[in-house]
């Protein structure tokens, strides 16, 4: 909760942000300029789970074990090994990216037009493995508030520099914009791990060698998952881009956008601090399955009321976040958000696999996954298009939820709490409650009465919280 009320409120201050961001990026550029700037992003992005390793996720482990230990050396040590592997896979995704720059704009988009578009974006692959591998370093030794005020100020730089690109240039700025962003990032990423008591050591390459093979090996077991993660999601945009146009790519990637950015932020708040902390007690089952009941409960308690104010007024969720033209994603994000219910729940749950150094098993769960979402996103956009891709949605992570909890309750004796269990069908019940309503009755009686679950699952939320954080005690020392 500590990491979460720090990462919560620069988030609440990055939505604003956001908000006023994409608002101007939704008028200037329009679906089309956010399918165009969506399939680059994704097709750089896709190169990048090849060549990173997955060496942000793996790495994690490693430091935050050598940080817990004490041991200045060790800790300089993995460091340094960590830094030297971040450069060399940097470089292997810029090479490549350059290299294929005409076939991935063929296969893109159907022509060579946009190849020095790639070969300017092959260096962000460098430089986002680097501030990736900085943002590691603060990760894996608990900088929670320096990587909260890393995104703060990222926010901002990246408000003030994108907007008057797509202003002036439009369709033509979203290059710029991207490189800009990555070296931001870069920016401010290098400067808070600068902050860090990491001793200069020397480390030889044998070393280097040595110590990276642990990093490398699991951490290419998390690549290729990604990997596949990244090429369903490619699969489907660029099925999409063929069967409906560009446009219907942007609608996709602004509805998903609403999800994962602002239903998905208390992802990314609690995420920060939970692999860390699990990996810390993973070799303790009993252990393991306390912290991931509580991450779940605390997950679905904070989530619920937001997600149910996106399901009472999705409408002027869209319109204010993005313009009019995008309200045919409106039944899409309805569907995806009940999918965040079951989201959490198996997030929660499979952190484990990385916390237990399980790659292997982490791999072969994500990869069956990944293959029915594809097929579930295929199979509904053909039938129903963006509507369908949000049931899909939902569809698939049902059946990853009960596909996590089967493999944690097998290897490693997981099983989920009653009170989990309690939380989940009453926040759900009332989520329910909100769909019918906004599908049944409609506006502006929907809002009303959705507003009265809205209320009602926030109270309990709240009443659940004190339980385990007695918020009210917390509260009167703050007055003081």
């Amino acid at each position: 909760m500590k990491a979460t009320s720090i990462f919560g409120g620069v988030q609440v201050f990055n939505i604003i942000i956001g908000i006023i961001r994409f608002k101007f990026i939704a008028v200037l550029l329009g679906p089309l300029g956010m399918g165009i700037s969506g399939l680059l992003t994704s097709t750089t992005g896709f190169i990048a789970a090849f060549t990173n390793f997955g060496l942000a996720t793996s790495a994690v482990k490693d430091i935050s074990a050598a940080h817990s230990t004490g041991d200045e050396i060790r800790v300089a040590t993995i460091a340094k090994v960590f830094r030297r592997w971040v450069w060399i896979t940097g470089l292997l995704g810029t090479a490549l990216t350059a290299l294929l720059s005409p076939w991935l704009s063929q296969i893109t988009f159907g022509n060579k037009d946009y190849t020095f578009a790639f070969i300017w974006l092959s260096v962000t692959l460098l430089l986002n493995q680097i501030s990736a591998g900085q943002g590691v370093l603060l990760r894996g030794m608990r900088q929670i508030r320096y990587m909260a005020q890393a995104g703060m100020y990222g926010s901002i730089i990246g408000l003030l520099t994108t907007v008057p690109l797509y202003y002036f240039y439009g369709i033509k700025g979203i290059v710029p914009a991207i490189i800009i962003a990555a070296v931001t990032s870069l920016f401010l990423t290098w400067y808070y791990a600068n902050k860090l008591d990491i001793k200069p050591i020397y480390v030889s390459k044998a070393r280097t060698i040595a110590e990276g093979k642990g990093m490398l090996k699991m951490g290419f077991m998390i690549s290729l998952s990604g990997l596949i993660t990244l090429g369903a999601s490619y699969i489907v945009r660029i099925y999409i881009s063929k069967t409906g146009g560009v446009d219907q790519v942007g609608l996709y990637s602004a509805g998903f956008a609403i999800i994962n950015t602002y239903v998905g932020l208390v992802f990314t708040a609690m995420g920060t601090d939970y692999y860390p902390r699990l990996s810390a007690i993973a070799h303790s089952n009993e252990q393991s399955r306390r912290v991931m009941n509580q991450q779940a409960e605390i997950a679905l308690l904070i989530l619920a009321p937001i997600i149910m104010v996106f399901l009472v007024f999705i409408n002027w969720v869209v319109i204010i976040l993005y313009s009019s033209r995008f309200i045919p994603v409106n039944d899409m994000i309805l569907y995806a958000a009940f999918g965040m219910f079951f989201k959490a729940a198996s997030w929660a749950i499979a952190f484990i696999f990385l916390a237990k150094g399980a790659s292997k098993l982490f791999f072969w769960n994500e990869f069956i996954a990944n293959i029915y979402l594809l097929v579930f996103n295929l199979i509904g956009y053909y039938f129903w298009g963006l509507t369908g891709l949000g049931i899909s949605f939902l569809v698939a992570y049902i059946f990853y939820l009960i596909q996590v909890m089967a493999v944690a309750k097998f290897k490693y004796k997981f099983s989920f709490t009653s009170a989990f269990y309690r939380i989940f069908r009453l926040q759900l019940g009332l989520a329910v409650a909100c769909f019918v309503v906004v599908k049944l009755i409609g506006s502006p009686y929907s809002y009303f009465i959705g507003s009265l679950f809205i209320v009602i699952s926030a109270w309990y939320a709240y009443k659940e919280l004190d339980k385990r954080l007695e918020l009210k005690e917390l509260v009167k020392r703050l007055k003081k």
